[in-house]
């Protein structure tokens, strides 16, 4: 066998690359056909696989979709509770990091593009809600919630129920996303550091006048 020949073509397609072109087309199709009208050989065209051949990475259509959720939306959530686990020494500073990196995702149509397919399909699908709700929404909130036991330990923070200030503290941001995005809102003229420092000023200051 000569040298030429024993080569492989450059061409050919890396196998560990598969999985990320099944998801892309899938995230495109699934977009523009929504997920129960979406078929699989759909996908698989888009991908330039064949049916079979998506199969081998994904058993199901939902399997596709648990893929997008932990490619495109986990990572975040493991993200935002690295910077919670490390941030307990500055506890404002770090809330303040999440609230900029998370508006600017929620600003991001691309981003935002899992958070609502899942919406969409939560009420069908509970078996897809639930997978979302433990390895995205539950890690942010748990993150934030032990960051601010962490300020109220050292009296930055005046004692409060942080799992519900936690979820006061992410909903604004997701809300904004999802009026954006799914019910096609106006997003306002404020840039995603002015949202921030409004945010975290009624967050850390409240509303109440002061004497």
């Amino acid at each position: 066998m000569s040298q030429l020949a024993s080569q492989k073509p450059k061409w050919r397609r890396r196998a560990e690359n598969r999985p990320d072109e099944i998801l892309d087309a899938a995230l495109e199709i699934f977009e523009r056909d929504g997920f129960d009208a979406a078929r699989v050989e759909d996908i698989a065209k888009a991908a330039n696989l064949s049916k079979a051949g998506v199969y081998l990475y994904f058993d199901a259509k939902d399997a596709i979709l648990r893929g997008l959720i932990e490619r495109e939306v986990a990572p975040v959530a493991r993200n935002l509770r690295a910077v919670a686990e490390a941030g307990g020494g500055d506890p404002v500073g770090a809330l303040r990091m999440i609230a900029a990196a998370l508006t600017e995702l929620a600003s991001d149509k691309r981003t935002f593009a899992v958070p609502r397919l899942v919406l969409s399909l939560a009420g069908r699908y509970p078996d897809i809600a639930a997978y979302y709700r433990e390895n995205v929404v539950e890690q942010g909130l748990t993150a934030i919630s032990a960051l601010l036991k962490a300020g109220v330990a050292k009296g930055v923070f005046r004692p409060c129920e942080t799992d519900i200030a936690a979820r006061m503290f992410l909903g604004p941001i997701f809300l904004h996303g999802f009026y954006t995005h799914v019910l096609l809102g106006d997003p306002g003229a404020l840039s995603a550091e002015s949202r921030v420092k409004a945010h975290t000023d009624i967050l850390f200051n409240g509303l109440s006048a002061r004497s």
